[in-house]
């Protein structure tokens, strides 16, 4: 079908069920980032493929709303005759249907939304009808299966702890708040609470599903058997109960009376729908695996520094690669992305990218999650700027690094080494923070962007994000962004510094390293500090930095920075490799 055909379609079949309108989200049941391709309702109706959006459907006008990353992607993915193109923070989709859909019935799928997102939807005389059977569904009649990839053990020498521990202080906290069991509808959750992972996504090694952790410790696991083969059934014990999804609503009807912890942001409307019709007492409360998950064990620590070190290794591989042949010309944003992928490939505990890679030359840098594909793909041409955002998936670690590169042979323009610097300052400021414990990434978020304000410039996106242990490149719950929650940074926290800037039909500017949040060691603290380690290990293009404008902390930060990437990355490498490292990495 042709785009006007689906949204047309979509429409007879709203009608056929009774109602006017329709919203359709990026997510799927378990409201994650990342979709499998049955879950990509959004695209197939609207062709945008970003990772946030949503769209709302009426009988005459139709928008797909996006945040300030997307703002230039979904103008190029969607025909501007179907689809109206919105700003979600500067036009919320509340106010759409408030100013577009009085006195209208506009159907959700409670499967795909949180509760709380319904309640932000709700505005006086739009009425919004939770649907049985989702209308997009009964029209895409060539929609892909589910995923059913295995369900694997996630070893213990990378875990770093039993999921019966895991699961025996999960119970416990549930025990103490008086609760008799949690809904957990992320799949993030199972995979840390259970130490378990899985394939049924492309770059996030999840085995989705969906389970009830009792306060006993018990845990009733709701996956298709057929994806939990033998020895993960004996890795999980007898404690954990596969069931099929099917059976989930006769689980929740054996919850009458009982009080179970809604984790109402992460988990689907339909649950709590579902347990009051039950007869249960619905607590509100916050995932029980969310922060412990977010906090990476010792273990799981040492396995990020160590998959970093090798990803280093890789970095440095195609860094040398690419100042030998970007000035040549030859080389296209596919090309680039696929030779990264294959160093990445030779090392030890390798999986996977963590995200397909954004690699965008001159003006394609400046959409800022800009992917690349055979159509739009270009040559990477001499004289302009390359921007890689990419990251790997190690079996101890998950990695995400973003370097902005010229590509000579000439020297870069006064004006671009200007900007690549101020966001390079903003990326030390944040790096080499010291805070007390309590402070959160909505706090820090301005220290990234001070060298760009102080001339007028800004970015519109987070400054980072969190990022799992073999899981996902963005996990909550914390964030540097004005607009993230108010989560304090704790130690064992892994979060990305990436700020940026934005020439629109240019180029872009992202320099990204992770951080592991450790104890400050301040000795004049009167009470707790904390700090950041840099895990991420490769140079900073000197081609694009203008030394005059970094301080002299700044500049001592940059070269021993670089003298530790020379440290540890060069015997890593062939002999041709470290020589361009130690020339990379030489003071500035």
């Amino acid at each position: 079908m042709s785009p006007s055909d689906r949204l047309a379609a979509l429409r007879a079949r709203l009608a056929e069920v009774g109602v006017q309108g329709f919203i359709v989200p990026r997510s799927d049941e378990h409201l994650g980032e990342y979709v499998p391709p049955a879950g990509e309702r959004l695209a197939w109706l609207t062709g945008f493929t970003g990772s946030a959006g949503l769209a709302i459907v009426l009988p005459d006008r139709a928008a797909v709303f996006t945040d300030g990353r997307y703002t230039l992607q979904v103008r190029q993915q969607t025909d501007p005759a179907l689809w109206d193109c919105r700003h979600i923070t500067e036009e919320p989709p509340a106010e759409w249907l408030k100013a577009h859909a009085q006195d209208l019935a506009i159907g959700y799928d409670p499967w795909l939304h949180a509760a709380p997102a319904i309640e932000r939807l709700s505005v006086p005389g739009v009425h919004l009808v939770p649907l049985l059977a989702n209308p997009l569904d009964a029209v895409w009649t060539d929609r892909p299966p589910a995923p059913m990839a295995q369900a694997v053990p996630h070893p213990l020498d990378v875990a770093g702890r039993p999921h019966a521990d895991k699961r025996a202080e999960a119970a416990a906290a549930l025990r103490e708040a008086g609760e008799q069991a949690v809904v957990l509808a992320d799949s993030h959750s199972l995979a840390w609470l259970l130490n378990i992972r899985g394939g049924d996504l492309a770059n996030t090694p999840l085995a989705l599903g969906f389970a009830l952790l009792h306060a006993d410790a018990r845990v009733e696991l709701f996956m298709a058997p057929a994806k939990v083969p033998a020895g993960t059934r004996a890795h999980l014990g007898n404690e954990v109960v596969v069931r099929p999804r099917e059976e989930l609503p006769a689980a929740l009807d054996a919850l009458r009376g009982k009080r179970v912890r809604i984790d109402a942001e992460a988990t689907p409307a339909w649950f709590t729908h579902w347990l009051r019709e039950a007869g249960a007492e619905i607590s509100s409360g916050e995932d029980p695996c969310r922060m412990p998950r977010a906090c990476k064990n010792p273990v799981e620590r040492d396995g990020a520094r160590a998959a970093h070190r090798r990803d280093a290794a890789a970095m440095a591989r195609f860094l040398a690669w690419f100042a030998a042949e970007a000035p040549k010309g030859g080389q296209t944003e596919m090309s680039a992305a696929a030779r990264l992928v294959e160093f990445r490939r030779a090392g030890d505990r390798f999986r996977g990218e963590s995200f397909p890679a954004i690699s965008g030359a001159g003006e394609h840098g400046a959409i800022v999650h800009y992917r690349v594909t055979p159509e739009t793909d270009r040559g990477i041409a001499p004289n302009e700027v390359y921007l890689i955002d990419s990251g790997a998936q190690y079996l101890d670690g998950t990695t995400d690094i973003t370097r902005t590169l010229w590509t000579g042979p000439d020297a870069a323009p006064a004006t671009l080494k200007d900007r690549v610097t101020r966001v390079l300052k903003g990326h030390i400021a944040l790096a080499t923070a010291r805070f007390p414990a309590g402070v959160a990434g909505p706090h820090l978020d301005a220290l990234a962007r001070r060298a760009l304000w102080d001339v007028g410039l800004d970015y519109d996106h987070g400054t980072g994000h969190g990022v799992g242990s073999f899981l996902s490149v963005h996990e909550g719950p914390v964030a540097f962004s004005r607009t993230a929650r108010i989560v304090p940074l704790r130690e064992g926290m892994i979060l990305s510094d990436e700020p940026g800037f934005y020439a629109t039909g240019e180029y872009g500017i992202r320099l990204e390293n992770l951080l592991l949040v450790v104890p400050a060691e301040l000795p004049q603290a009167t009470k707790p500090f904390l700090a950041f380690e840099t895990l991420t290990l490769a140079p900073f293009d000197r081609a694009l930095i203008e030394p005059g404008l970094l301080t002299g902390p700044e500049r001592d930060w940059l070269d021993a920075y670089h003298a530790r990437v020379l440290a540890e990355v060069a015997p890593q490498v062939d002999g041709a490799t470290a020589d361009w490292l130690r020339a990379a990495c030489a003071p500035i």
